[in-house]
């Protein structure tokens, strides 16, 4: 063999053990690769198993709204509309403190209702004109006249929406540090005969809202009373047990100054005509 064939022959050799180490070098690097993106994606896999699992056993914080503001519905014709005062009220109400742009606005800084829940006819009809000047829907747990259904079955019919919708209140993220009004059936609100006689279970917002655990709270909502607001804080986020409870007057200027305004514990001065039932 010449020269010339034996340095080509060198050659040859020496490029195959070159591309053999190459080949073996690129397979080496993508198994590692390879190797190193599956642990990637099990830590990563497990790293979300972990997160997943602290949310489940995490203890469940309530979301309470900041304030919650509770009146009764206006005064009434029958069971199923109020009469011209109590219409005149929910004009009142929105123009004058509940209502976008109120004179007397009980939101500050120019906020707003986050919500605003009725039960009944009654509570609807006083609430509507607030909801519509926001235009915000009414959270309405519903609870209507029917025929055949007495007082009892009411009572019980009551006794359900209200614990559902105080459940709503203290729990829906919806309404976390927000304020939330509340249009409701007096005697659900606070009566102690009604607590009384259901002593296993909480059906008055006194009770489902833990107004009870304040010194200051009636336990009793005045029937003769439709000019009043409750006001509830709560003051410490996360929390359902209030830190703070207002009682504020209704007082209306013209053109409402006629819609009543009586002090708590005693009655409303209607005309005989009034067409509002006593």
């Amino acid at each position: 063999m010449s020269n010339l064939q034996e340095l080509a022959s060198d050659k040859e050799q020496k490029m195959r053990m070159i591309t053999t180490r190459h080949l073996g070098t690129r397979a080496m690097s993508t198994k590692y690769k390879t190797g190193r993106r599956g642990i990637i994606r099990r830590l990563g896999e497990a790293l979300l198993g972990a997160a997943l699992l602290s949310l489940v056993i995490a203890p469940v914080v309530d979301a309470v709204p900041k304030r919650i503001i509770i009146l009764r519905h206006g005064e009434k014709q029958d069971d199923y509309k109020l009469c011209a005062i109590g219409q005149q009220r929910s004009l009142a109400l929105q123009a004058n403190y509940l209502g976008k742009g109120a004179s007397n606005s009980m939101f500050p800084g120019g906020t707003g209702p986050a919500s605003i829940f009725a039960v009944t006819l009654h509570t609807l009809e006083l609430a509507s004109p607030t909801a519509q000047s926001w235009g915000l829907p009414l959270q309405l747990y519903s609870v209507v006249p029917l025929p055949g259904l007495d007082k009892k079955a009411e009572a019980l019919q009551l006794n359900q929406r209200t614990q559902e919708a105080a459940n709503a209140v203290l729990t829906d993220p919806l309404w976390d540090g927000k304020t939330v009004v509340m249009v409701w059936e007096h005697d659900h609100i606070a009566m102690k005969q009604l607590e009384e006689q259901f002593p296993t279970e909480k059906v008055t917002l006194r009770q489902l809202l833990n107004l009870d655990t304040l010194p200051n709270v009636p336990k009793d909502w005045y029937g003769g009373n439709y000019d009043y607001f409750w006001i509830v804080d709560y003051g410490n986020p996360g929390s359902a047990m209030p830190t703070q409870f207002t009682v504020q007057k209704q007082v209306f200027p013209v053109p409402y100054k006629a819609v009543p305004s009586n002090d708590w514990g005693t009655r409303e001065n209607l005309p005989k005509d009034s067409g509002c039932l006593p």
